[in-house]
């Protein structure tokens, strides 16, 4: 008896690895690392599990590949504020760009790097520490970069990049879990303005 499937079985014709990619970053992003089971995410990306395996690996590197689509897709606004010709230009880019990030009508709100993680057990320890450094790895550039700022005169000869840097992240990461609690991009980027009001000037 002949069975109606035949090639590789799961993987339905015309697999996209790069949309299969976005679905599962989709996933993770809304229901963070433990909150997508891996039914939710073949589910959300069309294939098997047996499928999901072969072709991104087990769940753990699954995220950290959705996490690279996140960094260079939904969360690039970092890179591009870092090449604000001000230190005060590069922290309202960050804190606009984490706004209206978080708040995009038809993305999960708040940051995959904030909430993917938050209640992750020990079987996550791995994840979590992973965006651990993905976070620290970010405030490490912009401290580089307020760094750089002091350097040419920008900031104050007293300012210290790496409090400043800091500052500015935390604030950001701030607002992503507000923004996933349901508070408006209006209302965040009142605050985030009000935050820069007393920037240091050289």
């Amino acid at each position: 008896m002949r069975t109606k499937q035949s090639g590789p079985i799961g993987r339905p014709r015309g697999f996209d690895p790069g949309e299969a990619l976005e679905r599962a970053m989709l996933v993770f992003w809304e229901h963070g690392y433990e909150g997508a089971s891996l039914a939710r995410l073949t589910d959300a990306m069309g294939i098997s599990t047996t499928s999901m395996y072969a072709a991104f690996g087990n769940k753990e590197e699954l995220f950290r590949k959705a996490l690279e689509r996140y960094t260079e897709g939904p969360s690039a606004y970092l890179a591009r504020a870092l090449e604000q010709p001000t230190a005060l230009g590069v922290a309202t880019a960050i804190l606009a760009g984490t706004v209206r990030t978080t708040t995009r009508p038809a993305h999960p709100h708040g940051c995959l790097g904030v909430q993917g993680a938050l209640a992750a057990s020990d079987s996550g320890r791995g994840v979590r520490d992973l965006l651990a450094a993905w976070r620290n790895d970010g405030c490490s550039r912009v401290r580089e970069r307020f760094q750089r700022a002091v350097d040419d005169g920008d900031l104050p000869p007293d300012a210290d990049p790496g409090l400043l840097a800091r500052y500015v992240t935390t604030l950001a990461f701030g607002i992503t879990v507000q923004a996933a609690s349901g508070v408006g991009r209006d209302e965040l980027q009142e605050m985030a303005d009000a935050a820069l009001r007393n920037w240091p000037l050289p």
